[in-house]
Order: structure tokens, then sequence, then C-alpha cells
């Protein structure tokens, strides 16, 4: 019978700390579980929001872009075997309504179930020190850990030939930017598309575009490195809105009027506003960025009304893991989904490092490997 493996975690004990490298037990899976070595995990914004005060419960193991090899299963997995390479992904509970359409994105337990850091419903968690509970069920997975145990629902399989040190971010960056155009926006070929923010979220949306056959692609972002990257990505059009003295004026005087569809990925409500009125009749503004939380959409609603354009708050890029990921992964495998030129490598003890290099933007996706 499989026993408790001892692994390195990174805590966070308070709000705004750092990350803590440090040893905790992790149990054996049960009933739906599987316990996975991990390989490589990414580093998404939300575990530093996270960190940094939203509230989640501490002390708390992080990381929710888990990519490693099945070392042991619960009684009740099926599909999932000891020695499969797998992606974790976000958690979602497999039987609200939302569920059973194959939307597990807005599961209606999506929030207690990816952020409360326990297992639902008995509050227990799989991992532990000296008898006392971490949290560590972060999104199922809390994978900034050598060990990590997540949930059969959760758990992607991916073919053993592909690179397990750089997949990890497929399970909630990647597919959230590229779902957001492939299924929430439904970007058709031959559209125009305006990206705001040229991190890890939005260049997967560029390049989800491109795979799509997007006539435009205009990227507005202040970084000059990150503007380059994302014209070799398949931008069309870049815009420094620090330069710009009206980037509406110019968006528009470029693109040719405007664009079909927007994507919104910084969160900032002032930019949110400039995207609402870029865009043509008929078209969705995607939002996925993180908000203040009184923030409130800045956008003239007549001018909604009269253009006919949605607003889509998005979670996840609307995508079931099952099966997007492996859809990305094929775009991959043809040259047409090149994330791995996002990824930057640290090795877990420099899990400190990695965060302040995402913060200063000087790597787009961290990735950290065991």
């Amino acid at each position: 019978m499989s026993t408790s493996l001892r692994a390195q975690v990174a805590v966070v004990r308070q709000a705004g700390g750092p990350f803590h490298v440090e040893q905790a037990d992790v149990a054996a899976p049960r009933g739906d579980e599987v316990r996975v070595r991990m390989v490589a995990t990414g580093m998404c914004h939300t575990d530093l929001v996270a960190r940094d005060g939203f509230p989640v419960p501490l002390p708390i193991v992080l990381g929710h872009e888990g990519a490693g090899v099945v070392e042991s299963v619960g009684p009740q997995v099926k599909r999932v075997r000891p020695g499969d390479h797998v992606v974790l992904s976000f958690n979602s509970c497999g039987s609200c309504p939302s569920c059973a359409q194959q939307a597990p994105a807005h599961c209606y337990q999506f929030m207690p179930l990816n952020f409360g850091g326990l297992r639902a419903p008995d509050n227990s968690s799989p991992m532990t020190q000296e008898g006392r509970i971490l949290h560590g069920y972060f999104f199922g997975q809390s994978s900034f850990a050598s060990y990590a145990v997540a949930r059969e629902i959760n758990t992607v399989v991916v073919d053993r030939d592909l690179p397990l040190e750089l997949l990890g971010p497929l399970g909630c960056g990647l597919q959230t930017g590229a779902g957001a155009v492939m299924n929430s926006i439904a970007l058709r070929a031959g559209q125009s598309l305006a990206v705001f923010g040229a991190g890890a979220v939005g260049l997967a949306g560029v390049m989800a575009a491109k795979a799509l056959g997007a006539s435009q692609i205009v990227v507005v972002e202040p970084n000059a490195g990150r503007r380059e990257l994302a014209q070799r990505l398949g931008a069309t059009l870049t815009i420094d809105p620090k330069a710009s003295a009206d980037v509406l004026a110019e968006l528009r005087e470029r693109s040719g009027g405007g664009v079909n569809h927007a994507f919104d990925t910084t969160g900032i409500p002032g930019v949110i506003a400039v995207a609402v009125e870029t865009m043509l009749p008929g078209g969705v503004l995607g939002l996925v960025g993180v908000s203040p939380m009184d923030a409130m959409l800045p956008a003239n609603i007549m001018s909604l009304i009269s253009r006919g354009v949605t607003i889509k708050a998005i979670l996840e890029g609307d995508a079931d893991p099952q099966t997007f990921i492996p859809q990305l992964l094929k775009l991959y495998r043809e040259g047409r989904f090149p994330f791995d030129q996002l990824i930057g490598k640290f090795a877990f003890s420099q899990i400190n490092e990695a965060a302040k290099a995402s913060e200063d933007g000087s790597v787009i996706k961290p990735v950290l490997v065991f």
C-alpha cells in the first residue's frame, strides 16, 4: 500500500512574504486522486496575487501549472496510470450543471475548489508538516512541490515524447490566453484582434489568433522586448502606449478603423475603457486580467448597445483541459503554437528569483524545474 512521501515544498506563511522552501509529507492518493512526481511547474500571475494577499488560507503551498510523472493513483481512478506523463490543470466538481455540459471553467464550486487550499468536502489536506496541516490543494494540486496530489479530473495525460519540462504552463496561463481567443471570443479566420498586454496570457492569444488565420493582430504593450516577440509570434502591428498620445486614435488609424475583437489581459480599468472602444460592430471584448476588487467596468452603455458589442468575462479560456490541452499540443507539434519561446527555466530552489523575474518583466513565463 502506498504511504506518505517526503517532498520539498514552497510555503507562503504570511501575505506578501517570500516563498520558504521546506520539507513536508505528501499523503498517498485516495479516491479519485493521483500523486505526481513533479518534473516542472509554471509560475502564474495568480500564484503571485495569492502570495501577496488575495484571500487564500495560510500557510499554503501554491502552484497550479504542474507537469510530472504519475507515481501512484487512488482506487477510483480509471483513466490515469502510474508512469503516465501528465499536465495538471484547474479543479472542478464534475457534477454541477456546468461540468455536466463540459464547461468545467464555469464550475459552480470553482472558487472554493481552486482557492480553498483543502479537499472538499472534508477540508483535509494531502500535505502536512509534523502532523500540522499545510494547505496543499491549491487549484487541486499545489504544484510548488516535488510531489503533489491532484485529482483525475484535472490531470491530463500527454505523450511521453513531448518535453515535459515545458508543458506545465499549458495548465493555466497558456490555456487561458489561447482559449480566450479560440473559445470565448471565437475569432474566425480573416477577422482582426487587438491584444492589450503581451505577457504569457496575451502572447498565447497572439499565437492562437495567428493559428486561426486572423487578418490583423494588434498588440498594445509598453515593453519593447515583448513587442518584438509579439511580432515574431504573429502580431502585424504593435503600439507602445507610453509613446502614444492617444492609443485609441492611433489604433483606429493604423488598423483601418478598428478591430473586430479585443482581448484585455491587464485588468487595468483605463486600458479596458480603451479596448471597449477599439471594436467594430458585433465585436467581443474578452477580459481575463486581475482588476482591483472595487473596479467597475468603464464603458459607455449606449456605445455598447449601438455597436452590439459583447464584454465577456473569461475563466481558464472557457476550456475543458482534457480536450483543449491536447489541441494546443497538436498545434505545438505543427509549429503553430511555439509557446517554448516564452519560457525561462529556474531551479526550484530559485523560486523567489523566478517570482522577481516575473514581476520585473525580465522573464515572460518562469518555469521551476525539479
